[in-house]
């Protein structure tokens, strides 16, 4: 039915005390969990190239300020230095957050755009969510298993220029939020990372080369108004596996989501 509650809005102090409550938690499991963490890098390329994907690091959005995306470069490109050229081995799991660490301003990460209860706002490290779409398109055109991935439970921005469809990516949020993926395969992957002036750029490559090829494909879409007067938004994103003639398909992502602006509202500019 698609049905969504009315959001709940949650105090400052609940919201400050269930992070590091769940932080914790994930520590915990990095600690005494029996995954096996994908930690080791190798500076020289495997030959055969997977997937690769870009996306533009300046986009002007509604009522944000440009600086936050400026710093959003700069936020990019350090947690980028923690995953290029990272090994993924057979029976391995990748972590976005593993490999990153807790973004802080020691470190040099600067303030940047987060979405927070459906709202607008800014925070240290703030812009990483691109670093997890990017992701996420990249391991759903690959043999690897998306095994965590969290989406926004509101869609803050309409579909202005999207290239990919909407819920085809990861919010992350330092550590519970995440994306966790693992190689159950037999075959070695490694990512490439980096960012230009104007794209964030990221590649899959294969020690062995893979016959398979993917394709990711959006169904069931719609949007509907709910009981209590807003609206929201539903997909689901299958990946298509083609093999000369064997063909399989999976679904890799339901999303269900809080519009935050009218959906019949023009938005042709």
């Amino acid at each position: 039915m698609n049905e969504i509650e009315k959001p709940i809005k949650r105090g400052l102090l609940r919201q400050k005390l269930g992070k590091e409550y769940y932080i914790l938690k994930r520590k915990m499991d990095w600690l005494f969990g029996d995954k096996k963490w994908a930690t080791t890098r190798q500076t020289e390329l495997f030959d055969n190239n997977v997937f690769q994907h870009k996306s533009m690091i300046l986009r002007p959005l509604k009522d944000v300020d440009m600086y936050l995306q400026e710093n959003k470069r700069t936020n990019l490109k350090i947690a980028v230095s923690h995953l290029d050229k990272i090994i993924i081995q057979p029976g391995e799991t990748f972590s976005i957050w593993k490999l990153v660490g807790r973004p802080t301003k020691q470190k040099g990460y600067l303030e940047g755009l987060i979405l927070n209860q459906g709202k607008i706002g800014k925070d240290i490290g703030g812009g990483l969510c691109q670093l997890g779409n990017l992701l996420f398109w990249i391991f759903a055109h690959s043999p690897l298993s998306i095994t965590e991935r969290y989406r926004h439970g509101f869609d803050v921005f309409p579909d202005i220029n999207r290239k990919v469809p909407f819920g085809a990516g990861a919010t992350l949020s330092y550590n519970h939020i995440d994306l966790q993926i693992k190689n159950e395969t037999e075959n070695t992957f490694q990512l490439n990372l980096w960012l230009d002036q104007t794209y964030l750029n990221g590649s899959l490559w294969s020690k062995d080369k893979v016959h398979q090829e993917y394709e990711v494909v959006e169904r069931n879409h719609q949007m509907k108004q709910q009981m209590w007067g807003g609206y929201s938004r539903h997909n689901q994103i299958f990946q298509i596996e083609k093999e000369g003639a064997f063909k399989k398909e999976k679904l890799l992502v339901e999303n269900h989501a809080v519009m935050m602006y009218n959906p019949f509202l023009d938005n042709k500019k």
